[in-house]
């Protein structure tokens, strides 16, 4: 158990996959949730108020558009507003786009960027202040596998993520001093909807089955044959958060079932 009451934690991404996963792991440990995506208004207003009674903690929503700088500064000042700071920060939001790099359109290759990895810059710049400020704070941006290794037709999502892994490195040797830990977890593949979708074009591309595709995609990447899970990831943001992580800082860590290993 680590106890985070007290403490808020803004997710970008939230509505749904790894960052909804990663933000009931971090509301269960007592931390007020700032959420943040797309989705059905109903959806995430039973999200909101779930999350809210079941681990008594404060939830509010803000639909900032990750690919908009703007939006994201008044996300994150009204969150410091609400909450006085946020102490936690989960850099989630992502989307994908797969194509050689000759057919790839370059307003793809700038929206992958933007919410990939610019949204990452523009939520640690405003949240730093206040995190200095309380002498505590912790940065977990969610790269993957594709931050340490390549995989063909994905040039923005492998740039961006390596990206991520960067950034990461340069928040923590800046904050270093200041109670202040960023690091970057490297999941391989979690049958999350993003996932999904390449999982089904890959069962249409090569006329397979949905099992056969989901093992074909999982099992060339991950020795372990088996996908990450949205909890596991949970776990391991909020084991992030504890005193036991407190050295942990400017790491890529690897969540992947021994892809990176190989």
């Amino acid at each position: 158990m680590t106890d985070l009451s007290g403490k808020t934690a803004l997710v970008t991404g939230s509505t749904s996959g790894i960052g909804e996963a990663i933000a009931r792991a971090l509301a269960a440990q007592g931390a007020d949730i700032v959420l943040n995506g797309f989705g059905e208004e109903a959806a995430i207003a039973r999200l909101k108020t779930g999350l809210a009674e079941e681990h008594g903690v404060k939830v509010v929503y803000d639909g900032a558009d990750m690919s908009r700088p703007a939006a994201i500064e008044t996300m994150m000042k009204k969150a410091e507003a609400e909450f006085g700071a946020v102490d936690i920060l989960v850099n989630n939001a992502g989307i994908q786009h797969t194509a050689n790099l000759e057919d790839f359109p370059a307003e793809r290759w700038d929206a992958v960027i933007a919410i990939n990895l610019s949204s990452a810059f523009h939520t640690t710049h405003h949240a730093l202040p206040a995190m200095k400020r309380r002498g505590w704070g912790r940065i977990l941006n969610v790269a993957s596998a594709h931050g340490l290794v390549a995989s063909v037709q994905k040039s923005a999502y492998v740039a961006a993520k390596h990206g991520i892994v960067g950034l990461t490195k340069v928040t923590a040797l800046e904050t270093a001093r200041d109670g202040i830990t960023a690091n970057a977890i490297c999941p391989g593949w979690v049958l999350t909807p993003l996932v999904q979708k390449q999982i089904d074009a890959l069962a249409e591309r090569e006329s397979l089955t949905a099992a056969a595709a989901r093992e074909k995609l999982i099992g060339e990447k991950m020795p372990s044959g088996e996908p990450v899970t949205p909890e596991q990831i949970g776990a391991f943001a909020v084991f992030l958060c504890s005193p036991a992580a407190e050295r942990i800082t400017g790491a890529a860590l690897p969540i992947d079932g021994g892809w990176t290993a190989q």
